[in-house]
């Protein structure tokens, strides 16, 4: 009997010492990932420069009722844009912001070629014009490949159209009765009026850093109507309430933009390995 009992002490001290080493081993680390990166979203702000394509549909005048027909081309050069903003990022697919813009000055040339009781009349248009936009904007990014985001958005906001330095020189080619061709040449007052304006906008973006992404975009902008002032002679005499108004002003913006994010996304590594002792 005093021997079983041995046998079983014996074997009772083999499991508790056994079961002391193994809570004395090391806890065993967990298989390795790499650190998650949490992005919460936050402000940032935004710059942008580019160049414009303009159009405009027409120009009238309320003289144009005289007219018994009228065919019209009008170009604007090209002209730089220059961008400032601020904005919220409010998670991984949206994003919203409030931009103030300058658009520099845009060199107008139109003609027309118009008949009229009386004659057969062409008229040439020479003007200079710059805008002031404020939008703001809202933009749903598509996903994210290698970096590279393409997203869409639309803008809403004010534009402030500017016509400065409008001329419009007429030459009567063919007079009724026959005679010797008329010429003149009116001048308009510089104006500058605010309208409502819209966007629409497609891009590309590239995330350089966490903290910092590239732009590359396209909008179309609506920005209303823009108007000089009563047109008159050289010698001063006009007609009153006889502007020239530019329709449906809209372009074409080729834009590179930079992202600064002020919020750091947050990174939540393993916890450290514990060990006991």
């Amino acid at each position: 009997m005093r021997s079983v009992k041995s046998f079983i002490a014996a074997g009772a001290a083999t499991l508790l010492s056994q079961a002391a080493f193994a809570a004395d081993m090391a806890i065993a680390p967990p298989p390795y990932a790499p650190p998650v990166v949490e992005d919460f979203g936050g402000w940032y702000l935004r710059g942008d420069i580019g160049f414009s394509s303009q159009r405009v549909d027409r120009l009238n005048n309320r003289l144009d009722s005289t007219l018994t027909s009228s065919v019209q081309t009008n170009n604007f050069n090209s002209a730089g844009i220059f961008g400032l903003g601020v904005g919220y990022r409010v998670n991984n697919w949206f994003r919203a912001d409030v931009t103030g813009e300058y658009r520099g000055n845009s060199q107008f040339f139109g003609t027309d070629r118009n008949t009229f009781v009386g004659g057969v009349g062409t008229d040439t248009y020479h003007a200079t014009k710059s805008e002031w936009v404020v939008m703001a904007n809202a933009y749903v990014d598509l996903g994210t490949w290698w970096c590279i985001t393409p997203f869409i958005g639309a803008g809403v906001g004010g534009a402030r159209v500017a016509i400065n330095g409008f001329t419009d020189q007429g030459i009567v080619s063919n007079p009724t009765p026959p005679g010797p061709a008329l010429a003149g040449l009116a001048f308009g007052d510089n104006v500058a009026k605010w309208n409502f304006a819209w966007a629409a906008h497609a891009g590309l973006a590239y995330r350089v850093t966490p903290s910092f992404t590239v732009e590359l975009a396209y909008r179309y902008l609506d920005m209303g109507d823009g108007l000089t002032g009563d047109l008159r002679a050289f010698d001063g005499t006009n007609n009153i309430n006889n502007p020239t108004t530019f329709k449906h002003i809209t372009s074409h913006d080729l834009k590179l933009g930079v992202r600064w994010d002020l919020t750091s996304p947050q990174v939540y590594a393993p916890s450290p390995l514990i060990r006991k002792g």
